[in-house]
């Protein structure tokens, strides 16, 4: 993903919520928030920079169960991924349908940039159903106020697609990540500037027909407060939640996890809770990909998070809910975010990995989806 070491929404945090009383064997779609996973497309621009860098970090024989159901081996056991198609795209998105997935968020990158390629599929799929899209946008790829981003325009467009997420009296979700007070400052002359530019996007976007966007802050918790009520957003949230110098497992992070919904929620202000599908990023230590500047090889390699088992990941989403219904009224969310569909060499993924292992789509349909005979779709794109 873009470099998030340095900006990135992690948070520090220790004690548990006791959710438990609150939850049940099945999640009924109507009554429960909706449910999106975050997706950062680095996998499918073979030749790119950032493609050969997960393909390196992936490359050791201990890290290749991670690698998502369509990269290939050669002889000498080099990871290799291959350049995103359409049947590629639409057996995705039968995969997280079958999950019970309402979203994916998209994290956004100019329109030329190959990571943009997965989101012109999906758009062009005929295949999508139900399944909707957001955007997930970092702040510096938002410009400055002198210059905005061409990007801004970009989703000002996407925003009125009949395929976009809307929540809460029909308006689009927009996620704004990684911000700082002293991002803003830099870019935006302060946080006045930035509620300023907020606010015009805002005003575009409901002049062109499209609503006025459910807007979603990724923040740190002591920053809540200030950002949420200098910049007039509707909601707070994390791309991910996670302590940086922790070696456990899969249960104290979702204490971890749990404990960041607690003190976002703590400021006052509605909370889209994320989910952690795991954090175990030792595949980016070992070999650091390039725009993780400050990453030495090998640093920090004793902290990480075992991986979920599907039961847990499931019980994991179900407490979010949980979570979201405690809330009092005028602050209850209307979505939960999961990291992440395909964050592979960062531990977090929803989507099967090699050679196919559907057991989180199987663990996240059993609590999401009505009971059927549904088989999930495997790992073979037709035509």
């Amino acid at each position: 993903m873009i470099p998030r070491l340095s900006r990135r929404a992690v948070l520090h945090l220790a004690a548990g919520a006791a959710l438990a009383p609150y939850l049940a064997p099945r999640a009924d779609a109507a009554e429960r928030p909706l449910l999106g996973a975050l997706r950062w497309d680095a996998w499918y621009a073979p030749g790119s920079r950032v493609t050969g860098a997960v393909e390196r970090s992936l490359t050791p024989q201990r890290y290749q169960r991670r690698l998502p159901f369509f990269a290939t081996l050669d002889k000498a056991g080099q990871p290799h991924l291959p350049a995103i198609s359409q049947e590629l795209m639409d057996l995705e998105i039968a995969q997280a349908r079958y999950a019970g997935l309402d979203y994916w968020a998209f994290v956004a990158y100019p329109a030329d940039d190959p990571m943009s390629r997965p989101l012109d599929l999906f758009l062009s799929s005929a295949r999508r159903g139900p399944l909707k899209f957001c955007m997930f946008t970092g702040l510096d790829a938002w410009g400055t106020a002198k210059q905005p981003s061409p990007l801004v325009e970009t989703h000002l467009r996407l925003l009125a697609h009949e395929a976009y997420q809307r929540v809460q009296g029909n308006r689009p979700l927009y996620f704004l990540g990684f911000i700082t007070e002293q991002l803003a400052a830099e870019r935006w002359g302060g946080l006045d500037g930035l509620r300023d530019g907020i606010a015009r996007f805002r005003q575009r976007a409901q002049q062109s027909g499209a609503g006025d966007p459910y807007l979603v802050v990724a923040v740190i918790p002591r920053t809540t407060v200030t950002l949420h009520q200098a910049i007039g957003a509707d909601a707070a949230g994390a791309y991910s939640i996670a302590d940086g110098r922790a070696t456990a497992d899969y249960a104290a992070l979702t204490r971890t996890v749990e404990a960041g919904w607690q003190s976002l929620a703590g400021s006052g202000v509605p909370v889209v809770p994320t989910i952690m599908a795991g954090w175990d990023r030792r595949p980016r230590v070992e070999a650091p990909v390039p725009w993780e500047k400050g990453q030495q090889p090998g640093a920090g390699l004793e902290y990480f998070y075992e991986g979920p088992s599907p039961a847990q990941l499931s019980d994991q989403v179900q407490r979010a809910f949980a979570f979201v219904a405690q809330q009092p009224a005028a602050r209850r969310a209307p979505a939960v975010l999961v990291y992440a569909w395909n964050e592979n060499d960062e531990g977090g993924w929803l989507v099967p990995t090699r050679p196919c292992d559907q057991s989180r789509l199987e663990a996240l349909h059993r609590v999401l989806k009505p009971p059927s005979t549904a088989s999930a779709p495997g790992c073979v794109a037709s035509p």
